[in-house]
């Protein structure tokens, strides 16, 4: 079996403590993790000297738009991007074309990726409002992903009347896009013909988020059903949480809702416009604190690429989506180094809480009979976002320019080395996770 030996790094213990040590894998596990272990027999070693190992990055959601939009992303390209950002593992969600709402289409992505990821793979079936059987029974899947609102066509689940049976029948993980698509419809008239992509916020204003995210966690009590929130955006629905969230929901937040706001729209145009949109400052501010206190159970990016092309339509044309597979765990060890909160506490929103949320077995955690899935950051040194240097297929990033620290050296999936100091092996490929 293939052994990997790392030397010499600061290995982040499951505990939150450092080691200053080396550890051995094979044949994609962990095998041993010590101050000191003997080179002896072993080829493939790399010095971490100065270097941090942290467990991969799992990203629990993006669209990475294959089948079908494949001139924004591919499978091929975006774990590329997720190889250069220490994402090993990722989650995929089912607005591709066609529509991940049978076991045939999910067959289909699993089968691509098995050809195409760099990385680690999984992918949530689409609810409609017909409540497809397969919701039921496909597999493997993460979960069921139901779009609530700021959708259109097949996957808009809008009503109660359509997502009680859904949240009514079967037992697996509940994944919501909480906006309210009525008054979504109803603010586009009242503000139409303005162009100013800062009026994006207005239209799918706080209220449309409150709204969604107080009926989905109304299902969600009334059938005992496991929930979870995605990119949740205000503070209303934060304090909501905070007063009403069951120990069988969790809610996630996007690095962009953390530390970009309406004030973006002024710098970046319609690069800024995203679904749910950006807020006003001081829901940054409220996000933060409920991300430390546990409200909020874990990060993920929305990576949801668009060309410059398509952005450059102007509002309303323009789509809704950004980059985010590459910048976001430099953008959180930045906010970790400057003493928001703690590198232990990144590791766990970034990876340790979505592995234990979707019940994936040996991810998360450095330790013996976990997976060699792994990344060297660099603490010491800042480096800019540059576009040039991007692997994402869209080649943008709303934080260009940005100065962070954290960025990957090496990383590493089932025991290879996928990504070395910007080169890119990709020869790599991930394997299928599994759902508890």
């Amino acid at each position: 079996m293939t052994q990997l030996l790392i030397r010499h790094a600061q290995i982040l213990l499951p505990d939150g403590q450092f080691l200053l040590g080396d550890i051995l894998t094979q044949g994609g596990t962990i095998l041993k993790v010590a101050p000191e272990i003997s080179a002896q027999d072993i080829d493939n070693i790399i010095d971490a000297t100065g270097l941090t190992l942290l467990p991969g990055v799992i990203d629990p959601q993006v669209h990475f738009r294959e089948p079908g939009l494949e001139h924004k992303e591919d499978l091929f390209t975006a774990t590329c991007a997720c190889a250069k950002g220490g994402v090993t593992s990722f989650l995929e969600m089912p607005n591709t074309r066609p529509l991940t709402i049978t076991q045939a289409a999910l067959d289909d992505k699993l089968q691509l990726a098995a050809q195409k990821c760099l990385v680690n793979y999984g992918f949530f079936i689409g609810a409609t409002p017909d409540h497809l059987p397969d919701l039921l029974t496909a597999n493997p899947t993460c979960g069921i992903k139901i779009f609530m609102g700021s959708s259109h066509g097949a996957l808009l689940v809008s009503r109660e009347a359509q997502l009680e049976p859904i949240f009514a029948e079967g037992s697996r993980l509940i994944a919501v896009h909480a906006e309210d698509q009525a008054r979504i419809i109803q603010r586009r008239q009242e503000f139409a013909g303005i162009t100013d992509p800062a009026i994006h916020s207005q239209i799918q204003d706080e209220e449309a988020a409150l709204n969604a995210t107080k009926l989905a966690l109304k299902l969600s009590k009334k059938y005992q059903r496991r929930l979870h929130i995605l990119h949740l955006s205000t503070g209303i629905e934060a304090q909501f949480l905070r007063e009403n969230k069951p120990s069988w929901v969790t809610a996630e937040v996007t690095p962009q809702h953390l530390l970009l706001n309406t004030e973006a729209y002024e710098k970046i145009g319609t690069l800024a416009q995203m679904n749910p949109p950006l807020r006003s400052p001081e829901n940054n501010t409220i996000l933060w604190q409920a991300l430390l206190d546990g409200v909020i159970d874990f990060i993920a990016t929305d990576h949801a690429p668009h060309t410059l092309e398509e952005k450059a339509k102007g509002y309303p044309n323009s789509p809704s989506g950004m980059p985010g597979v590459e910048t976001s765990l430099p953008l959180m060890l930045t906010q970790a180094k400057s003493g928001r909160c703690s590198i232990a506490q990144v590791v766990n929103w970034m990876s340790t809480a979505v592995a234990k949320a979707y019940k994936i077995p040996n991810k998360g955690l450095i330790e013996p009979g976990y997976d060699a899935d792994l990344v060297l950051v660099d603490l010491e040194n800042y480096y800019p976002v540059k576009r040039e240097t991007l692997q994402t297929k869209c080649g943008w990033s709303p934080f260009e320019g940005w100065e962070l620290t954290g960025w990957p050296m090496v990383t590493i999936v089932g025991g290879k080395v996928v990504y070395d100091r910007g080169e890119l092996n990709t020869n790599v490929r991930g394997k299928a996770l599994t759902f508890g």
